[in-house]
């Protein structure tokens, strides 16, 4: 008896901004990227994306404009196509979005280098109560100079003491969340109180980066922690991930070049005592589809005719770090030795999958980045682009995808009508949400009631559980109350 077939996460990835991984886009006649700032266009989305059962909005964010190419600080080749620039806080608009859907769930971008923990549970806090449940914190550390610069630093803190922060943050938030207040703080409160005031406590956390006595000045919320997301691929993100992430957004050109990042997340999470089957891998990916291959392709190449090139190489500066303006029109990256080592690689490897022929200078670059930045693509009819996803969960072992749009909403529009009826046909999407109304944590695990962390996860030593004088992790020393 052949085993039940793994069943998809689906989420739509996007960004409070005229463009995400679409730079010029905002051109093309049917797009509303341009309305970023329309709270009813968010709505109007969120709304659309519940009917067809997606698990949530995955929110991008970036604290920064992309000035490396042509730079240093340079923002005019970003801001004509508008490549991520300028961009809103997607947090503000998760309660408006709740407001008008009962399951949808709402990730969101936040940086552990630039807000401090104390602010930042509190607004976490206060978006899981708002949304009864549906947030989830996509924890990052950010990535550009220009972010740094303008939080009072001349250049980013060293990459790996920004992963050695965000540990001691986690557990900072994890204190606040889930060891600030009893679980029965509120529900077993005397007569006459609001909370009981022996069930709400300072957390008393000094650490090598934070000091921070408490108490959580938010009630718990349904989650207490949001469900945590995590998208670092090197080793200390990695790490990172392994240890404190439910979930795992990776990148990569193809299946084959991701599963090494899978197997090795699963297997430090293993380590770190978690079961490493519990971890939701899910790997980004455009997607064209449309009734036969060919009007697919022929829609991908109507979309990338209104792309920025400039906005594009504007946005691999920012995430690789290197000016390609330095170099020249006709250059093949594959090929110069002056080139970073890394800027061959990434390169050479989106050469692998590409015609023979073709010479990978700039022009070559930004037409492979223009739609879909530089992740997987497909384009195809629903079978085409539904095999390949099916191959993609098998050989990169990811537990489902977030799917970027090259317009919005109709990328998103044409995933709906052609590629989610043949999921569904071939039985990897579900129908309805696991738990309809339910929190984040219980659809995208699948199971009524678990709405907390898991008793695996490190976060998990820090409940405060009804009865309890102190948490367990309190000492007498530190456990006093408020």
């Amino acid at each position: 008896m052949s085993s039940p077939k793994k069943q998809f996460i689906i989420n739509a990835f996007a960004m409070q901004a005229p463009g995400h991984l679409n730079p010029g886009l905002f051109k093309y006649p049917q797009d509303k990227g341009s309305q970023y700032n329309n709270i009813k266009h968010w709505q109007a989305v969120a709304q659309k994306l519940e009917a067809a059962k997606f698990h949530a909005i995955f929110f991008a964010d970036v604290l920064g404009g992309y000035d490396v190419y042509k730079g240093p600080s340079n923002l005019n080749p970003t801001i004509p196509g508008a490549a991520q620039f300028p961009i809103n806080d997607p947090l503000y608009s998760v309660p408006a979005m709740a407001a008008v859907t009962e399951s949808i769930g709402f990730g969101v971008t936040a940086s552990t280098t630039y807000e401090l923990p104390y602010a930042l549970a509190r607004k976490f806090s206060t978006v899981d109560q708002l949304s009864n449940g549906r947030v989830a914190w996509n924890i990052v550390t950010s990535y550009l100079d220009s972010a740094a610069r303008n939080f009072n630093l001349n250049t980013q803190i060293e990459h790996d003491k920004r992963y050695r922060i965000a540990h001691e943050y986690l557990d900072v938030t994890y204190k606040l969340w889930e060891g600030s207040w009893r679980d029965d703080a509120v529900s077993a409160a005397p007569k006459g109180s609001y909370a009981d005031p022996q069930g709400v406590r300072q957390i008393h956390h000094k650490g090598k980066y934070f000091n921070v006595p408490g108490p959580h000045i938010c009630e718990p919320s349904p989650q207490r922690t949001p469900f945590l997301f995590q998208a670092g691929t090197s080793s200390a993100g990695k790490t990172f991930a392994a240890t404190h992430a439910e979930a795992i957004f990776l990148n990569g050109h193809t299946a084959e070049l991701v599963r090494p990042s899978v197997d090795s997340i699963r297997a430090q999470a293993k380590e770190f005592g978690r079961d490493p089957q519990s971890i939701k891998i899910v790997a980004g990916l455009l997607v064209i589809v449309a009734e036969t291959d060919e009007k697919a392709r022929e829609k991908y190449e109507l979309l990338a005719s209104y792309g920025d090139r400039e906005g594009a190489l504007a946005l691999f500066g920012g995430w690789s770090g290197y000016d390609l303006g330095k170099y020249g029109d006709d250059e093949d990256f594959r090929f110069l030795d002056t080139a970073p080592p890394a800027v061959r690689s990434m390169v050479n490897h989106w050469a692998s999958s590409s015609p023979q022929g073709t010479k990978w200078n700039k022009k070559t670059i930004a037409e492979h980045l223009i739609l879909g930045g530089n992740g997987a693509k497909i384009i195809g009819s629903p079978k085409t682009v539904a095999d390949e996803l099916e191959r993609w969960a098998e050989v990169a072992d990811v537990d489902g995808f977030n799917f970027s749009y090259a317009t919005i909403p109709e990328t998103f529009d044409d995933i709906i009508e052609h590629l989610i009826p043949e999921l569904r046909r071939r039985g990897v999407f579900w129908d309805d949400y696991a738990v309809p109304g339910g929190t984040l944590r219980e659809n995208y695990l699948g199971t009524k009631g678990a709405s907390r962390l898991p008793d695996s996860h490190p976060g998990a030593k820090y409940f405060w559980k009804a009865g309890e004088k102190i948490p367990k992790y309190a000492n007498q020393t530190n456990g006093h109350s408020i």
